[in-house]
């Protein structure tokens, strides 16, 4: 889209209820109706990765119906982000889930396709596994990324029953090929038992920071999302967002559940405290709805990908202004 081109924005809720028509992400139009995208919005719906509950593969569309009640303006960041950039939703990118090294290369090169077109990418899970491919394709074209990572887990484990690609394993491989900015990662609201104290040490050779839920409740949003900024610095950034980040109370739909966790309200504040850094494409994963009730969880994971949204079209537009 060039400059002067006005995005083409959500379905009028005033003209079309929100519960009518398809449910894409907030209502945004598909990208095949604009031609291309600023920020593609798309769906990865695989869940072969997982080692307790599964049901992932559903949380794409899960989080799209929820996301019907989104709108266009954003208080919190004082930005329209639909009309800042055009965000539109490219569906969902189909990998086999029989066969997990062929599933993680046919979403590397589906992120690959996107990413060639200039757009960033807000990715809807499915399950941890593919925060990798993801980032081995943001990687291509950044070089290696800084990294925040919300989740209950490390995610930094070495293998599950020999398998080394999983939704416990991403960020290990993510370190082992030299994707990541080892200067600049972070794991945030982790909690609960380990197999072990060398998975934290083990943890830390690989360079990463623990931000855990309890300092997140004894500190405050606005100390953390401080020190997360001043470690990220202006390297290009990624952020993955596991839902289970969140207490089970804000987020019962997922597959391996710890208590102890941040609320929707923490997680959305710490992220608004990162409007400022270079967010150059995120992911939401591990929504199971299955397990979810009145939609809690797909209700907090949509608002999360509307506010990652937000910082990358509030900061697509204050590039193209200079």
């Amino acid at each position: 889209m060039s400059s002067y081109e006005t995005p083409r924005g959500p379905v009028d809720s005033s003209r079309i209820p929100r519960y009518a028509g398809p449910a894409t992400f907030a209502r945004l139009p598909r990208l095949d109706e604009v031609g291309r995208a600023d920020v593609a919005v798309v769906g990865v719906p695989f869940d072969s990765g997982v080692s307790y509950r599964p049901g992932a593969r559903f949380g794409g569309n899960a989080i799209r119906e929820a996301s019907r009640l989104l709108r266009p303006y954003n208080p919190a960041q004082d930005a329209s982000p639909f009309a800042l950039a055009q965000v539109a939703d490219a569906g969902d990118i189909a990998a086999n889930p029989f066969n997990i090294n062929e599933a993680v290369e046919t979403i590397e090169a589906a992120a690959d396709d996107l990413l060639g077109t200039g757009a960033r990418m807000m990715t809807l899970g499915g399950d941890h596994t593919i925060a990798l491919p993801l980032l081995r394709s943001v990687a291509k074209k950044h070089g290696p990324v800084a990294l925040l990572h919300f989740d209950a887990h490390l995610d930094t484990w070495d293998t599950y029953f020999g398998a080394e690609y999983t939704h416990g394993t991403p960020f290990r491989r993510a370190v082992e090929e030299g994707i990541l900015d080892t200067e600049a990662l972070s794991h945030v609201g982790t909690r609960g038992p380990l197999y072990g104290k060398q998975d934290l040490t083990d943890d830390e050779k690989m360079g990463f920071g623990i931000v855990t839920s309890a300092d997140i409740y004894r500190r405050g949003a606005d100390e953390v999302a401080d020190q997360l900024r001043q470690r990220i610095g202006d390297r290009p950034l990624y952020i993955s967002i596991d839902i289970d980040c969140l207490d089970p109370a804000h987020a019962p739909g997922t597959g391996t559940p710890e208590a102890g966790g941040m609320t929707s309200r923490e997680l959305l504040e710490i992220l608004r405290g990162l409007a400022s850094c270079n967010l150059v494409s995120a992911d939401v994963v591990e929504v199971a709805p299955a397990y979810d009730h009145a939609e809690i969880t797909s209700v907090a994971a949509s608002h999360t990908a509307y506010e990652l949204t937000t910082i990358m079209s509030r900061q697509i537009a204050e590039a193209r202004a200079k």
